[in-house]
């Protein structure tokens, strides 16, 4: 297990981490967990530890428990080892009138996992989530800030192979605008 005290962001994280956290009146630094957890989750390997949960309670000097309440709420979050790539595949209504359970279907055959596990090689996580908010250009994924839309079997066959080429972890952080306060 991780001790807290080998935890620490890298220079450049910590002074964003600063930054938001600035951004909040004094004493309502709580407000900033959210966005310092996205951070979190990018450094430490895509996922977020009781030490890494810990970690960020006392930069903002709040419980460990408060970090693990919003951590624990939010799909976007990972309270384990996941793959390079999430692949989380919206499952409400119009996605799934739309196609969305042969998606999974066809990535759960074509990656030889079940929804909710890690292919062995560490590349791809596959998840259903509930509504992502894009029901017009149903069905959709997400895959770190991105969203991808109106489906089919072919476009997903085309992410896959992309995500291998770049072979890189996706996070919320990879969006430009997230790393700028």
């Amino acid at each position: 297990m991780t001790n807290i005290n080998t935890i620490k962001f890298s220079d450049e994280s910590f002074a964003l981490v600063q930054k938001i956290i600035k951004r909040y009146p004094e004493g309502k630094q709580k407000s900033a967990v959210i966005p310092i957890l996205h951070i979190a989750q990018a450094e430490f390997d895509g996922w977020l530890s009781a030490p890494v949960m810990e970690y960020v309670a006392s930069i903002l000097n709040i419980q460990p428990v408060e970090v693990y309440e919003v951590a624990s709420f939010y799909s976007m979050f990972n309270l384990k080892p996941v793959g390079k790539c999430v692949i989380d595949i919206c499952r409400t209504s119009s996605c799934w009138l739309l196609g969305s359970e042969d998606i999974v279907k066809h990535l759960e055959k074509k990656l030889n996992i079940k929804v909710g596990e890690t292919t062995k090689d560490g590349m791809f996580t596959l998840r259903t989530v509930e509504c992502l908010g894009s029901c017009g250009t149903a069905p959709m994924l997400q895959c770190g800030p991105d969203y991808y839309e109106n489906l089919n079997l072919n476009k997903v066959d085309g992410l896959l192979e992309k995500f291998k080429t770049e072979n890189k972890r996706r996070s919320y952080t990879d969006n430009a605008e997230a790393r700028t306060v």
